[in-house]
Formats: structure tokens, C-alpha cells, sequence
């Protein structure tokens, strides 16, 4: 069983794993990491030690309990009816206990949930905490937390402390009730003291297994607790998955990327695009500039196909990215965030991330190609070195041209580049802007653009406002109109370049 219980751990937790993989940016985006984690760490391990130790104790607490049943109706039917007499009254106990308890411990399974999900929001914005001083507020804010767990615990337990007294009160109770009507059958010459004293003894053994059965049944509740929180998360569908006749995308893609009439909200009457067009030729540079939260990022997360559009259609090739499958889109898009994630590993793991098989060698070339390969040989274990926890032994500006080399490894032929300039200095940029050169050659790429000047290049500027393209064209061609984009871009001009917000 214990080889069992295991097993089921394994088995569970692989499925929590794979269904969070599939289910969308859009969920993620609005569930804890730290609630994930306490239902695939502290539930699945719950139901764990259901199954290893609660499925062999209740096994043989019914076999005793048969046998010993059996045993009694052998000796005298009329004592074992007796005996059976007070089995209503057990299960009127256990009935109200279980809709009590169930609640109680999924209680507690909630708020240690809540715990968890606090303690990996603080300790991942441990640096802002300390900057603002907050920790005082903090350590308040968590002990509301862990009180309100403990009150729950307590609620719990106090369940438990009235069931189990319940169950050996009701176990002196049928003792008193045999030796009642045994002892009147005694003096009645109906039954010999022995057999009364024997009866008593296997009327004790009765209740052992009972309470054995009532020690394993609370144990069931809290993993009632647990499952229900499991398999809600099991049960919840993607909302994104491959339509059923969805087709392998052609590899590799020219790159013909067009948006036809798109909209998008992603809540309703919340309109984010509005009946955005727009035609990108294969290695086409294409720049989406515009103030927070024009609607830049959703083009580029509708052409990765984080999102699926409301109206419209996204195509490339032709092929709108609905109805390929989503494995066959992505393999031949390189995505660079702003908010560049590295992994647990070595340098050369994180640039190997998209590309399993490169060679030591390929690595090498795609991070001499984006600019990386100076500071990564500078630095004493080079490709070896192990990359501390998102990066936090490098630089801001280290890590993004180390992600460009990653993506640049996998040799996309579609490359979206989110604001990739935005969180550096001027001189890392340069560095980073002959990185983006490189990694866009050849490859119809999508930029957004924080700071104008690294996009003047651009074969297309897309500017928009509220959702909607008001200006498109080239850096010239903009200028000469003096419309919205002549206007950021004097704005940041004036300002030395910088950052337009």
C-alpha cells in the first residue's frame, strides 16, 4: 500500500502538472502561484497517507468487525441485537459529524492555501518589501493569515475532541445494555455466566475496529477536503485547445502575417482592439508603438495565440492560427519579454531552452551572434555557470541578451520582442539593439517599442491609441505627417531619449 499510496502521488501530480501546462496565459494570469502549489504539494500528499495507511487500517478493522459480529450472533442473538441497538444512535452521530467536519477541514485546506499563497508573493517581492520598509506591515498581515488558520485548525480538532468521546461513550453504553439484559437472562437461567462474560469481552473488541473505522473516517473527510480541490483543478477545461480538425502548420513559414478586421476583449463590453487590420510581408519589421495599454501587447498575445480573438482573424501563411495546432505555431515564433524569465541551470541551459539538441558549439554561436558571448566568458564557470534563481546573479540587461541568444538558438521564423530595451541603460541598449538587429534579420519580426529610437528602422510603425490604429507607416513617412507619432516621438527627443512614460 505504501508502494501504492506512492504510485497515486506520482500519477496525480503529473496530471496537476500537465493540465496547468495546458490550461491558458489567461488563467495563470489570475490564479496564485502559492495556491497551486499547496494543492499539488500539501493536497496530493493528504491523499497519500489516505491511501498507504487509511485503506489497509480500514480493511482490517472490517474483517475484525465481521468476525467479531459473527462471533456474537453464535454466542446469543439476543445479546448481539442488543448490542446492535445503538447503532442508530452511531450513526445519527457520524451523520451530523461528517457534514460538520467536511466544511471544517476544507476550512483549513483553504486557509493554508491562503499561507502559502502569501508566503510566495512575499518572498519573491522581498526586495520591494525591504525597500518600502513594509516588514512590520507584513509580519501583521501573516499572522492575520496564520490565526485565521489556527482558529480554523482549532475548529477542526474541537469536532474530533466530541466524535471520538461520542463513539466510547456509545461503547459503554452497549457494555452497560449486555450486561442489563445478560445478567436478567442469567438469573432467568436463560444464559451461564461465562458465556455473559464472554459476551462482554467480544462486546469491548466490537467498538475497538469501530473506532478504528471512525479514526480512518476523519482521516477520509480531510482528504474529501483536499480531492475537492484536486479535481476542481483537474476538472477545469482549457480554454484554449486545438480545434479538432486543427492541421500541422507548414514548417518552415514564410512569415505573411495578417490581421483581418480583429477585435478583442477580454471582458465583455470591455472592448481591448477594436477592428485592428494590418499586413505583414515575410521579414517585415513591424513596430507597435502607443501609450500603456494601447493594445500592443494583445496583438502580438493574439498572434502567439495566447488569446483568441472575439472578431476577426489572425493569419500567417494564410493559415489562421486557430485552426493549426497550437505546438506547430509556437515552434516557429521566438518570443523576447521585457520581463526576461531565466531557469534554474547553467547559462548554457537557459540558451539551450528552445533547442534540446544544440550542440555546446551552437550555443556558443548563438550567444556570439547576439553579443552575449563576451560577459558569459567573463564570467569564472562561463556557459557553466549555474544561473541562480529568474537570473538574480545577473544583470537586467545580461539576462535579456542571454534570452535573445535562447531565442535565436531556436531559429524562429516569426519573433516578437516585447519592450525589450525598456528596463536598461543606454549603453546595454546598444548592446541589446545590435542583439534585436541580429535576431530580426531574415525573420518577420513584431517590436514594441518603449523607446522610438530603436525603431526607426522599422519597415512599419504601428501606432495605437485606445485599442485602434491611428497612424501607420514608416519612421519618415510618420514624421512628415507631425500626427501622434511625430508627437512622441519629438516628446522623447526632447527629453534626450527618454522613456516616453
Amino acid at each position: 500500500m505504501a508502494f501504492v499510496g506512492t504510485r497515486v502521488l506520482t500519477d496525480i501530480r503529473r496530471d496537476l502538472f500537465r493540465h496547468m501546462h495546458a490550461l491558458s496565459l489567461n488563467w495563470h494570469n489570475n490564479t496564485s502561484v502559492g495556491r497551486l502549489m499547496s494543492r499539488l504539494i500539501g493536497d496530493v500528499g493528504v491523499l497519500q497517507d489516505f491511501v498507504t495507511w487509511s485503506v489497509t487500517g480500514i480493511t482490517r478493522a472490517l474483517f475484525n468487525l465481521v468476525g467479531i459480529t459473527i462471533a456474537m450472533f453464535l454466542l446469543n442473538w439476543v445479546l448481539a441485537l442488543v448490542v446492535l441497538a445503538v447503532m442508530p444512535l452511531m450513526i445519527l452521530l457520524t451523520n451530523y459529524w461528517r457534514h460538520h467536519m467536511r466544511a471544517a477541514y476544507r476550512a483549513t485546506r483553504q486557509r493554508i492555501s491562503l499561507i502559502n499563497g502569501y508566503l510566495n508573493e512575499s518572498i519573491q517581492g522581498i526586495r520591494v518589501t525591504k525597500s518600502f520598509n513594509r516588514e512590520a506591515r507584513n509580519y501583521e498581515h501573516f499572522d492575520d493569515l496564520n490565526l485565521a488558520f489556527f482558529d480554523a485548525n482549532v475548529g477542526a480538532t474541537r469536532l474530533s475532541a466530541l466524535f471520538f468521546p461520542g463513539v466510547d461513550f456509545l461503547g459503554s453504553l452497549a457494555v452497560a445494555l449486555v450486561v442489563g439484559v445478560g445478567g436478567w437472562l442469567v438469573f432467568q437461567n436463560a444464559l451461564t455466566a461465562g458465556t455473559l462474560v464472554a459476551f462482554v469481552l467480544y462486546v469491548d473488541r466490537f467498538f475497538d475496529p469501530i473506532r478504528e473505522i471512525a479514526q480512518r473516517y476523519n482521516s477520509f473527510q480531510t482528504t474529501m477536503a483536499s480531492s475537492e480541490r484536486i479535481f476542481a483543478l483537474l476538472d477545469t477545461p482549457p480554454d484554449l485547445t486545438d480545434a479538432v480538425d486543427a492541421i500541422v502548420l507548414p514548417a518552415p513559414v514564410r512569415g505573411e502575417v495578417d490581421f483581418a478586421a480583429v477585435s478583442f476583449q477580454y471582458k465583455a463590453d470591455e472592448p481591448v482592439l477594436e477592428n485592428v487590420s494590418l499586413h505583414a510581408a515575410p521579414g517585415q519589421r513591424i513596430a507597435l508603438v502607443g501609450e500603456t495599454g494601447a493594445g500592443k501587447s494583445t496583438i502580438v498575445r493574439l498572434l502567439a495565440r495566447f488569446f483568441d480573438v472575439t472578431d476577426g482573424a489572425v493569419t500567417i501563411d494564410g493559415h489562421d492560427v486557430r485552426a493549426v495546432t497550437l505546438a506547430s505555431l509556437r515552434s516557429q515564433m521566438g518570443i523576447v519579454l521585457q520581463d526576461t524569465f531565466l531557469f534554474g541551470g547553467t547559462i548554457a541551459d537557459n540558451i539551450r531552452y528552445g533547442r534540446l539538441e544544440a550542440t555546446n558549439d551552437e550555443v556558443i554561436a548563438a550567444a556570439q551572434a547576439v553579443g552575449a558571448d563576451e560577459f558569459v566568458r567573463r564570467i569564472p564557470e562561463g556557459y557553466d555557470a549555474v544561473v541562480q534563481e529568474n537570473g538574480a546573479n545577473l544583470s537586467v540587461g545580461q539576462r535579456q541578451v542571454i534570452s535573445m541568444a535562447r531565442a535565436f538558438l531556436a531559429n524562429p521564423r516569426l519573433l516578437i520582442l516585447d519592450e525589450a530595451t525598456s528596463s536598461v541603460d543606454t549603453a546595454t541598449e546598444k548592446v541589446i539593439q545590435h542583439a534585436m538587429d541580429t535576431l530580426m534579420r531574415g525573420r518577420t519580426s513584431f517590436v514594441i517599442a518603449h523607446r522610438l529610437s530603436t525603431i526607426v528602422s522599422a519597415d512599419q510603425i504601428i501606432v495605437m491609441d485606445q485599442g485602434r490604429i491611428v497612424e501607420q507607416g514608416t519612421h519618415t513617412e510618420l514624421l512628415n505627417r507631425r500626427g501622434r507619432y511625430y508627437g512622441l516621438y519629438t516628446m522623447q527627443w526632447q527629453q534626450g531619449g527618454a522613456d516616453q512614460g
